[in-house]
């Protein structure tokens, strides 16, 4: 099975916050578990690509960079997008399916928008997702803090379904590139 890892919007200014927004939640562990599974992702030969926001430090400059921590494998691909979506306007889609991959390990900032939106999207889409449960983060809202949309979105994303492709939610510890898709259908 053609496996990739999408990490998504894990750029330097949405991590470490600005003058206008605070750090995400946990953004140590965060970055810790992004370069665990990137190498996880190289040793199971599963391509390795980042999504890059283009709103992020309007688009430009070392903020809009991936986080200066994480570790970009030479042979990684990085798209960047205008929308939450990280399928809309990019060549993501057709990259994925021209690859013939099959599922796709996620994570990334923000939770509640481009995690959310790219977990449902890919399941649309044919792929078989795992979540990285301890692997994607964001910030407090004005009703919720952080660690509770992340919990929120670890238990509704687990099972989240499309008739035929659905995603997992599992640790940074797990052998994520081993899905367990096929035995829950």
């Amino acid at each position: 099975m053609k496996q990739a890892l999408l990490v998504i919007d894990a750029q330097q200014e949405l991590i470490n916050g600005n003058q206008n927004e605070t750090c995400v939640f946990e953004k140590e562990k965060l970055v810790k578990n992004i370069n665990l599974v990137i190498k996880k992702a190289l040793e199971s030969n599963s391509l390795v690509l980042f999504i890059r926001d283009k709103d992020v430090a309007g688009g430009e400059g070392k903020g809009f960079q991936i986080h200066e921590d994480i570790i970009v494998p030479t042979e990684s691909t990085t798209f960047d997008k205008k929308a939450t979506n990280s399928f809309y306007g990019t060549p993501l889609l057709n990259y994925l399916k021209e690859r013939k991959i099959e599922h796709l390990v996620i994570m990334g900032c923000k939770t509640e928008h481009c995690i959310d939106t790219a977990v449902r999207a890919a399941t649309v889409n044919n792929f078989d997702v795992t979540l990285v449960q301890d692997g994607h983060s964001t910030t407090d809202s004005s009703t919720l803090t952080a660690e509770q949309i992340i919990k929120h979105h670890n238990e509704i994303l687990d099972g989240h379904y499309n008739v035929d492709h659905f995603s997992d939610v599992r640790s940074a510890q797990e052998e994520l590139f081993q899905p367990r898709h096929n035995n829950y259908r």
